[in-house]
């Protein structure tokens, strides 16, 4: 199946979403229609839902939602899940959120984000009655400590298909017991479909999930209920005030080798304005022009929001859509990338435990890579070399450079950038240790699965096919300069990012 193809049955699945709404003409306050003709949710559909542990039914202690993943209050499965529980047991709810030393690389860069973030949601979470806790430490420790203090009915976690966060709620199950009266339910709040119903095995491209996803659309992809405020006080361990900028100050000096970044401001709020300005200015050329890399305005620029959770792709899903009779092409692509591709990445970081090394490669791959591991490489680089952007091309230095100064390379330079370390490093499993690290210590929406299958992409043709055999690259698919110098305008986009990189250190040195 072509992708043009696919981009248009992904639109078709919405429509049949939509032909369903119509004869419904329902929506959750009784009556109107939602979503430009896709049918509103009522509640939390249960098989969104997995139970890890039973606890007791008969148990009426309060609902903690555990926010990991998933750090907004609107549109958020989890949330909405955990307060259903909460007024189903005349209970209130609070949300609560660990927060690690450190993880997978992050630096100030990705915890000011993420902190910022956060004390948005608790403002909101405020105007909502719902307390929020920060905690601090190994979830293992503190999380079943939480819930064993106030006495909890219920524990909702979020999901990730990423060993850590899943290490981390095993880690949880297992120190609150199998005797524990404390029920344990996981809430994908971040696919519109759930991984776990999307699929049951791991995928091997775009072609062989999309149907599978298109197929539950109509059930999954509806609107979110409104979240009406709670009257109940939380009335287990006391609420102490948090102070944020002490905080965020402690954690900028602690990461301060990745600075911040100032051109995406972070927080659920900002993020809604954000998908607006990008359906009101960029999407109508989103087709056409995303991958030109010297056109950075035609991209959404939304992966940030998407990766900390502030920001649903259901939500996504749903204002984009409005634009299809205006913009249909774009529309279209924009979806395929939303939700096929997307969900594509968590289907393959869930079902494939090495989804971030060379064993995690088809057989196919992985033998192909072998044998040319010994091949001649015209350069070889040291990863300070590459870290530094100090090669002999100045097109890669450039993206190299983006990604380190503005915090988000270009999507179609990223595939790029991989398959040059691939080429410029002993080993491919150097090559994707390397393409990783950077990937994880200064993409803003790093630590992702999109970002270790876009990895895992370049380097070891995961959801791709076999191409014409060559020296270094075997059979993985092949990018040069001159390819690149037929497609976009290379000068353009390495003074764009001269230019770029002058302007952030003029700025660090005020």
């Amino acid at each position: 199946m072509s992708q043009l193809s696919g981009k248009k049955e992904v639109a078709g699945a919405l429509d049949a979403a939509a032909a369903g709404a119509k004869k419904q003409k329902l929506d959750a306050d009784g009556g109107g229609f939602l979503g430009e003709g896709l049918r509103s949710s009522i509640g939390v559909n249960p098989r969104r839902v997995r139970v890890l542990s039973q606890g007791d039914e008969s148990h009426s202690g309060p609902v903690v939602y555990w926010m990991s993943r998933d750090q907004r209050s609107r549109d958020n499965w989890a949330l909405l899940y955990a307060a259903e529980q909460a007024r189903k047991r005349d209970t209130p709810v609070a949300v609560v959120f660990n927060l690690v030393e450190s993880f997978l690389e992050a630096k100030a860069r990705h915890f000011g984000f993420l902190l910022r973030g956060l004390r948005v949601v608790e403002k909101n979470l405020e105007k909502l009655g719902i307390a929020f806790f920060l905690l601090r430490g190994r979830p293992e420790d503190t999380i079943p400590a939480f819930v064993e203090a106030c006495n909890a009915s219920i524990l909702v976690l979020d999901f990730s298909p990423l060993r850590i966060g899943r290490t981390w709620r095993t880690g949880v199950v297992s120190r609150l017991g199998a005797d524990t009266t404390t029920a344990v339910h996981e809430v994908d709040a971040h696919n519109v479909v759930p991984v776990w119903i999307a699929s049951d095995k791991l995928e091997y491209a775009a072609r062989t999930i999309r149907l599978k996803i298109q197929r539950q659309l109509p059930e999954f992809l509806v609107d979110f209920p409104t979240l009406e405020p709670f009257s109940k006080p939380w009335p287990g361990v006391a609420q102490e005030k948090i102070d944020w900028d002490s905080l965020i100050d402690e954690v900028l000096r602690a990461g301060d080798e990745v600075p911040e970044v100032d051109w995406c401001e972070p927080g659920e709020d900002i993020a809604l304005e954000r998908l607006a300005g990008f359906l009101s200015s960029r999407l109508q050329r989103y087709s056409a022009e995303r991958n030109d890399p010297s056109k950075l305005e035609r991209l959404s620029d939304l992966s940030p929001y998407f990766h900390y959770g502030q920001l649903s792709p259901q939500r996504c899903a749903f204002e984009v859509r409005k634009a299809r009779k205006l913009h249909m092409q774009s529309v279209d692509s924009f979806l395929e990338e939303l939700i096929i591709r997307r969900e594509l990445s968590d289907n393959f970081c869930y079902y494939q435990p090495n989804y971030d090394n060379i064993q995690g490669a088809w057989e196919w791959a992985r033998n192909s890579l072998l044998e040319h591991a010994n091949d001649k490489r015209e350069h070889i680089y040291t990863r300070q070399q590459l870290e530094d952007g100090k090669t002999k091309d100045k097109l890669w230095n450039a993206s190299q450079l983006e990604m380190v100064h503005r915090g988000k390379m270009h999507g179609f330079m990223r595939m790029y950038w991989a398959k040059k370390i691939l080429e410029w490093t002993e080993s491919p499993e150097d090559a994707l240790a390397i393409a990783i690290y950077f990937n994880d210590k200064y993409q803003l929406d790093g630590r992702d699965p999109n970002g270790y299958v876009g990895c895992m992409w370049s380097i070891c043709g995961i959801h791709d096919q076999g191409w014409k055999e060559r020296p270094i690259f075997g059979k993985i698919r092949y990018m040069n300069y001159e390819g690149c110098k037929r497609k976009f305008n290379v000068d353009g986009y390495i003074m764009y990012v001269n230019k770029l990189v002058a302007e952030v250190k003029k700025r660090r040195k005020r």
